[in-house]
């Protein structure tokens, strides 16, 4: 199955080196692979791989280097700056891995003008409608919400599979690439925490109550969050506060790219789901054109709250709320709105009879129509 990123990265692979970043199993090794048929493929994690990529030894009459999880190698970017440097992209080269490689091309400015960055996330609807343009969308956000996006379990499509695949999943990801970012002996205890994540999705964080409940510092959760996004395991939205004097500055939420993960009721699921499909659709525009948008909340001291605020270029654009079953319009939709008046006012349903245009313009969508057709 061809994936979304498939024709952006060829377009770019002999201009600049390319990063592909994503969550473990979200299919970068098989795209990378898809996006030439003249290849070669060192994976850093593999021990012969390793010595081949230290010795600087692949085969340079082929069309593309892969080179899979390269930032598990000390000062990878200098090491690839090199490689730029004296030998261009002769090869094409194609970076991928299953940490925030824009955390580490962050830091410093080795790779600075050399590269293009480019997120992988696991299916959504919008991209299985891509490829299936009969696709029905209602059952497969039912799929969905039972068993994430991740390419494995969902084509699947068994929940059973999802359970036994889940556990494998994080397992890897917790005893492999998080003691390879940091040495953590409270290992457990992120564990639990990723627990209590699970029944928290859509809930302001405070990461002191956590604290309490894991008896630990609350400056441990707040690390341990922190690698848990740079693995991609969570996202973090943060309030947004332009122009509303009265909103909270602090208490982030957290949703998980794997939606399957979320615990408690179906509407969480679904607020997941949305919340995850809106970034990779952010992260898409800005990795492939270039255009500024970000994702927040909103929510004021007295409590009012809209679930989603996508500002571009520090203009919010969209205010959605999400909905399980009900068709009347949230209330806080009108109210923020009064804020940003230039902002489409949505509210996506899952189960809805008939789709409705309000006379403010504030719009009813089905959410799996909206989703499958997501077009900012």
């Amino acid at each position: 199955m061809d994936r979304t990123l498939n024709d952006y990265i060829k377009k770019d692979l002999g201009r600049k080196i390319v990063l592909l970043s994503g969550p473990h199993q979200s299919g970068k090794t098989t795209l990378s692979k898809m996006v030439s048929t003249d290849y070669d493929y060192l994976n850093f994690d593999a021990s012969d791989d390793r010595l081949a990529i230290l010795a600087k030894r692949w085969d340079r009459h082929k069309e593309l280097l892969i080179l899979d999880e390269l930032h598990k190698l000390k000062n990878w970017k200098g090491w690839l700056k090199g490689i730029y440097d004296t030998e261009g992209l002769s090869p094409s080269i194609l970076v991928t891995g299953s940490s925030r490689l824009d955390t580490y091309s962050k830091v410093g400015d080795s790779l600075a003008g050399r590269y293009f960055l480019f997120h992988l996330h696991p299916f959504d609807l919008k991209e299985l409608a891509e490829v299936n343009r009969a696709l029905e969308t209602e059952p497969v956000l039912e799929l969905l919400l039972q068993v994430g996006g991740f390419p494995q379990p969902f084509l699947q499509g068994s929940r059973d599979y999802y359970n036994r695949w889940e556990k494998t999943h994080l397992d890897i990801i917790l005893r492999q690439d998080l003691i390879e970012l940091e040495s953590i002996k409270e290992l457990t205890l992120v564990e639990t925490l990723i627990q209590l994540m699970r029944g928290r999705v859509a809930s302001p964080i405070s990461h002191a109550s956590l604290g309490r409940d894991l008896q630990c510092r609350d400056k441990s959760v707040a690390r341990w969050l922190r690698l848990l996004e740079s693995l991609y395991v969570v996202f973090k939205l943060t309030p947004y506060h332009r122009n509303i004097g009265r909103s909270l500055l602090k208490a982030p939420k957290y949703y998980f790219f794997d939606s399957g993960q979320v615990a408690g009721d179906r509407a969480g699921k679904l607020e997941n789901l949305v919340a995850a499909a809106l970034l990779k659709e952010i992260q898409f525009r800005q990795d492939c054109l270039g255009q500024e948008w970000s994702l927040h909340y909103l929510r004021s001291k007295d409590k009012r709250e809209v679930y989603f605020a996508l500002p571009r270029e520090r203009e919010v654009k969209y205010l959605i709320e999400v909905k399980w079953a009900e068709s009347d319009v949230a209330p806080n939709l009108a109210y923020f709105g009064g804020f940003f008046p230039q902002a489409s006012r949505l509210q996506l349903v899952k189960e809805l009879r008939r789709e409705q245009t309000l006379p403010d313009g504030t719009e009813i969508r089905r959410a799996d129509k909206w989703l499958a057709d997501l077009d900012l």
